[in-house]
């Protein structure tokens, strides 16, 4: 029983390191967000709401 819980213990540790690791490319996907509207941007251009 106690080693039952111990590795889920442990188990729970490793989720809990894994989501505290940051995606890569996360703020640059967050920057491709038009702040008006909310839709992705593709390319350079602005977005079609008409914002930048």
């Amino acid at each position: 029983m106690v080693k039952i819980v111990s590795l889920f213990l442990i188990g729970m540790l490793v989720l809990a390191m894994f989501g505290r690791l940051r995606i890569p490319g996360a703020k640059k996907l967050s920057n491709a967000k038009c702040p008006k509207c909310g839709r992705f941007r593709l390319g350079k251009g602005p977005c079609e709401c008409g914002h930048k």
